[in-house]
């Protein structure tokens, strides 16, 4: 494999790793995790900024001269990068908007014991 297959499923990797944390984030939270929902959007955004590193990185070595080849492959990256951190800010409003949620059947349910 050479270099820049290498760097391509590095992106992949961290890329697709975001995503499931922000998933298991949105998971925690819709049972009242919020501590946990928390730990697991920081581990995404922590795997977003290290694909997103290594983006920066290609576009770096773009700018310099440096040609970068495009394949299947890196287009995959690229696509999978942008969606994972348009899912992530999606989850995020979702998280918010389902603490919302938990707090209003919280309410209703303690008003319904008096």
């Amino acid at each position: 494999m050479n270099e820049l297959e290498m760097i391509v499923l590095d992106i992949i990797v961290n890329a697709g790793d975001a995503k499931a944390y922000a998933y298991e984030a949105l998971d925690k939270v819709n049972k009242g995790q919020y501590h946990e929902a928390e730990e697991m959007m920081e581990k995404a955004n922590h795997a977003l900024s290290l694909a997103h590193n290594v983006q920066t990185d290609l576009l770096q070595r773009e700018a310099a001269g440096e040609r970068t080849e495009i394949s299947v492959l890196f287009v995959h990256a690229q696509d999978h990068l942008m969606t994972s951190i348009s899912e992530k800010n999606l989850i995020e409003q979702i998280i918010e908007l389902r603490k919302v949620v938990n707090n209003l059947i919280n309410n209703q349910v303690q008003l319904s014991h008096i």
